[in-house]
């Protein structure tokens, strides 16, 4: 492992232990090179699906692509990096558990928009308005309304 500090190629491992329920490794490294302590984190190498986009193109999946559409959508929100996180980790579970090789980009979508829904209504809003191509202020307010109704059945 290359120390972020200086780029030497050699260092020791200082302590290990699991994190994110067994599921990472968190390693405690020293440089040999400038004695500096750094942390790396080590997650098993899964077979994830190709993503179907729209257009028919195709791409790995990419799990800094739903962590960047959660924090966009949650951007000045009440929620904390933590759940941004765990919400991506439950989407990617989600995706591994599904077992397909190849997966619509529709599908990734849909469950962003689940756990948004129940994580926080603007946010919601904010990924609903790009993700489904709001027109014009009809779709929109279309939207609020399902929202608003849902809040009163609660």
């Amino acid at each position: 492992m290359r120390c972020p500090f200086c780029d030497e190629i050699e260092d020791k491992v200082v302590d290990s232990r699991t994190a994110k329920e067994g599921e990472v490794i968190r390693r405690r490294r020293e440089c040999l090179g400038c004695k500096r302590r750094f942390t790396t984190y080590e997650r098993i190498e899964e077979i994830l699906p190709m993503v179907v986009k729209k257009d028919g193109r195709r791409e790995p999946f990419d799990r800094n692509k739903i962590l960047a559409g959660l924090k966009k959508a949650c951007e000045k929100r009440p929620i904390s990096t933590a759940t941004i996180d765990a919400v991506t980790d439950r989407i990617e579970k989600r995706i591994q558990e599904m077992g397909e090789t190849e997966i619509p980009s529709r599908t990734i979508g849909e469950e962003l928009m689940k756990e948004l829904h129940q994580l926080d209504q603007v946010a919601y809003v904010r990924f609903a308005s790009v993700y489904r191509e709001f027109k014009d202020i009809d779709q929109f307010m279309d939207e609020l309304k399902t929202l608003a109704r849902e809040r009163q059945e609660k």
